[in-house]
């Protein structure tokens, strides 16, 4: 194990064995671009439990079970959290900001639904998200007007804008458009809770309405919407249905990581 990993307290060095990393934990940029990535590499987005019926806890406590013991994934709720956490375990310096989602949402979007978070390194700030999935960047974009992230095939960018403040922005297709926005207001861990609450329980949720699940891979990603699974890799896509409860919960295993019951 890294001298240094070995340094830092025994919780946070098994968060960091859970997203398979073993560099260096300086509070630098660098450091926090390896973290995000391999985070998003081993940590799915789902949400499981809320199709389940199964009450949502944001105490980090009960999310550190739930993602470092238990080897599941989460939401922004529940991932950008237990991140923040780690982060500032490992000397790091950060805000939470609620967001507000523009794609695939009416315009304006009705409500912000999207935890977030404002990191700190080497004298810069810099947007950091763990907990959307495959739409957003695998690195923090540093929280500047204009300058572009060009990540392989995919083309982020942050303007602002004088009633929604911060919008992020991906390139495709040949134009940009809004993944999502935010202002720079500071919120508590608590601030969330109600957020996440009608995540949970409003019938007009989409975390309610079918199974979601998005995990990055060294070959491309792993999706699954509803009982549709999706692996892309470079040699294309591979789409199936289990046929039976015990090969759904045998693929949640092989392409996400989620242990079988």
């Amino acid at each position: 194990m890294n001298n240094q990993i070995s340094e830092i307290s025994t919780r946070a060095a098994a968060y960091l064995q859970r997203i398979g990393y073993d560099g260096k934990v300086e509070p630098t940029a660098s450091v926090l671009a390896s973290l995000q990535e391999h985070h998003i590499h081993h940590v799915p987005y789902e949400n499981l439990d809320i199709l389940n019926g199964i009450p949502l806890s944001l105490a980090i406590e009960d999310l550190y079970d739930k993602i470092v013991v238990r080897q599941r994934g989460g939401y922004c709720f529940e991932l950008n959290a237990l991140f923040g956490w780690l982060l500032q375990e490992l000397g790091f310096e950060i805000t939470h900001y609620f967001a507000r989602f523009w794609r695939d949402e009416p315009n304006p979007p009705p409500m912000r639904r999207h935890h977030i978070l404002r990191v700190e390194a080497e004298g810069s700030s810099y947007l950091s998200d763990v907990g959307v999935g495959g739409i957003v960047p695998v690195q923090p974009l540093q929280l500047a007007a204009g300058i572009d992230l060009q990540l392989g095939e995919e083309c982020y960018r942050l303007e602002t804008d004088p009633v929604f403040g911060w919008i992020l922005n991906e390139h495709k297709h040949g134009a940009w458009s809004r993944i999502y926005s935010f202002t720079e207001e500071p919120q508590l861990l608590q601030d969330y809770e109600m957020a996440s609450y009608w995540c949970e329980y409003a019938p007009e949720s989409i975390f309610k309405k079918s199974a979601m699940m998005f995990i990055r891979t060294p070959e491309g990603r792993n999706t699954l919407a509803g009982d549709e699974f999706r692996i892309f890799t470079s040699a294309g896509v591979d789409i199936f249905v289990p046929n039976n409860p015990e090969e759904y919960h045998q693929a949640l295993h092989t392409y996400f990581g989620i242990p079988v019951a």
